[in-house]
């Protein structure tokens, strides 16, 4: 089976390179947000685009001109356990949630701050209880 992408970048900068201007926006911009507010995450490329991860994957960031993703035009930050989470501003799909912003102008930052310091919490919580479980 192949890429159905018919590419596999090696680095994120070659992923941020690969962007148009537009979406590059968008994407820095999210990725700094995403970065300070999980100081100690890594940041890891899957399907072609960035993940953040702390004990698990917390969220990523999927532009439109990676194809495959569902996005039609513009940017989505999407959480991995969003069905998990308390706010139901973000569409919720197949245990994900996710916002498209085609303008830096349209993100709310202190609320995606939220919702990235309350996936972390859940993070945090689910490793704990998986830790409780084993032992």
């Amino acid at each position: 089976m192949g890429n159905p992408q018919g590419m596999q970048f090696k680095s994120i900068d070659e992923f941020l390179d690969h962007l148009p201007e537009k979406e590059l926006e968008i994407v820095q911009f999210l990725r700094k947000i995403i970065l300070d507010c999980i100081f100690d995450c890594k940041e890891k490329l899957a399907y072609n685009v960035p993940f953040y991860y702390r004990h698990s994957r917390i969220c990523y960031i999927w532009p439109a001109s990676v194809p495959w993703g569902k996005v039609e035009e513009g940017v989505a930050i999407g959480f991995c356990k969003g069905d998990l989470l308390s706010d139901e501003t973000f569409k919720s799909e197949n245990f994900m949630s996710k916002l498209i912003f085609t303008s830096i102008q349209e993100i709310d930052v202190p609320l995606l701050k939220q919702q990235i310091y309350d996936a972390v919490s859940l993070d945090e919580k689910l490793v704990k209880a998986k830790r409780r479980k084993i032992q």
